[in-house]
């Protein structure tokens, strides 16, 4: 007998009522996302349209070998909807399909392994699936359905695998849900955090302050205990500096990558230029030399991630530049020490947590405000924990962060993650030091929670046009082509 997924792969679209935010702003008591959920290694150049996809094909393919259904299947059809259909190309949407497809995983796979998969396709009209079992494949095969937008989430994508007689075998709907989250259909009317109880859950800022004056733990510590549900306080430090060595190494591949970036704009990269003018300059009075060097750090990785560079999300690939920058920024001008980039880490997931349960960190569902925005608030929190900022006020920091890029729409112009994705991510950056050091300059208190920013930012979204979220159908994207 045939295997069939859920109805609803049948039928895409069908589910109504329900949302991503409505159905997981709440992680149920007692239980968290990791930071590792928040920052984690990928390619660019989106976490939502080129590495959400390749998991989803992947955990396609798993499917597919546990239902002993590999070598029965001769050809597999793709359909992306909504926003991953309106950006497909210009995200990779597509050589990521086929990659994950193939066996790769983002998390693994050599940045340059993924347009050659592309292009061997094209010439052979075969893939390996999983690897291993060789099927026909087209690229036509991968279709975009910019048109249609399925009922849970806008990064919708359905997998068919089809007998060499072309009947489906076994069918699967999947969601890409930001940040490289990917939910199939029988997970989405379950929360998005793991089934583990940790020792200090928090689902809102107040909850976090009122477990820091409780136990009289930073922010950090108390991250730091719950990491611990899953491993050794050991191993969360070293698997955070492990973290941070990537995003280091992609800051120093961006300060010497040069030429122009893949896709029909022909963006230049100017990382590599403005590094060598930094160096070579030699005044030190200059006030404003350190925030320079931040733009550049920012620059760097999202050239890197623009041209399919191995990135770390953080919490997404389209604003991944920016907590790197301020680290760095740390490193150079505050302190060297091993420990204020794992307070930092820690500090800064929290917040994430806390956008992403209460809200959204997806570009397609809320804008770029729930990138950027996200990113801003984080570097900014995990910033004033490394001044020594009291917990009220990281906290202010992160809101400060948040509510200035409030309404941000995301407007990639061609679908590309360049422009004005590269100079937000410098901007960003800039705009996170700037909260960071206005809150520790205060004593924490202000008329704004950031609960409350949290829940207009969502608000915000709601109401957001679909044309400002991630389709290049509005804003900058249709600018610039009508000039």
């Amino acid at each position: 007998m045939p295997h069939r997924a859920h109805r609803s792969a049948r039928r895409p679209g069908r589910r109504t009522g329900a949302t991503f935010s409505a159905l997981h702003r709440t992680a149920g008591p007692g239980v968290t996302i990791s930071v590792f959920d928040l920052f984690r290694v990928g390619i660019g150049p989106s976490s939502s349209h080129t590495v959400g996809p390749m998991r989803a094909a992947a955990a396609f393919v798993d499917r597919l070998k546990s239902a002993g259904l590999l070598h029965d299947t001769a050809t597999i059809s793709v359909e992306l909807y909504g926003s991953l259909g309106a950006t497909g190309h210009g995200h990779g949407s597509v050589e990521a399909v086929l990659a994950g497809l193939a066996g790769e995983r983002p998390e693994t796979v050599d940045p340059d392994v993924v347009p050659a998969i592309a292009a061997r396709v094209r010439e052979t009209g075969r893939l390996p699936l999983g690897g291993v079992h060789p099927i026909a494949c087209a690229i036509d095969d991968v279709v975009l359905l910019g048109g249609t937008k399925l009922a849970f989430h806008t990064n919708g994508m359905l997998f068919r695998a089809k007998d060499i007689d072309g009947r489906v075998r076994f069918e699967r709907t999947y969601y890409s849900i930001g940040g490289g989250f990917v939910l199939d259909e029988d997970e989405i009317d379950r929360p998005v955090a793991a089934s583990v109880a940790v020792p200090h859950p928090f689902h809102t800022a107040d909850e976090l302050l009122a477990l820091t004056r409780a136990t009289g733990r930073s922010i950090a510590e108390l991250v730091l205990v719950n990491e611990m549900s899953w491993r050794g306080a050991d191993q969360v430090r070293g698997e955070l500096l492990g973290i941070w060595d990537v995003m280091r190494q992609c800051v120093d591949r961006g300060m010497t990558g040069t030429g122009v970036l893949p896709g029909a704009l022909r963006v230049r990269r100017r990382a590599a230029a403005l590094h060598e003018r930094l160096c070579a300059e030699s005044d030190e009075r200059d006030p404003l030399r350190a925030m320079e060097w931040v733009t550049l750090y920012a620059m760097a990785v999202n050239e890197e991630n623009a041209a399919g560079g191995r990135v770390v999300t953080a919490p997404t690939n389209g604003a991944a530049g920016i907590v790197p920058a301020v680290l760095n920024y740390v490193r150079r001008f505050v302190t060297d020490s091993d420990a204020s980039v794992v307070e930092f880490l820690l500090t800064a997931g929290a917040i994430g947590q806390l956008i992403k349960e209460n809200a959204s960190i997806s570009g397609a569902e809320v804008g770029c405000q729930g990138e950027v925005g996200s990113a801003c608030a984080m570097a900014a929190a995990g910033l004033a924990a490394v001044l020594g900022g009291t917990p009220e006020q990281i906290e202010n920091a992160a809101e400060i962060g948040i509510e200035h890029n409030l309404g941000l729409t995301c407007d990639p112009i061609g679908g590309l993650v360049q422009i004005p994705c590269i100079e937000r991510n410098g901007i960003a950056a800039v705009k996170a030091i700037t909260a960071a050091r206005m809150a520790v300059r205060g004593d924490g208190r202000h008329h704004v929670s950031l609960d409350k920013v949290i829940q207009t930012m969502r608000a915000t979204g709601a109401d957001m046009l679909d044309k400002y979220k991630e389709t290049s159908r509005g804003g900058l994207a249709v600018a610039v082509v009508e000039c």
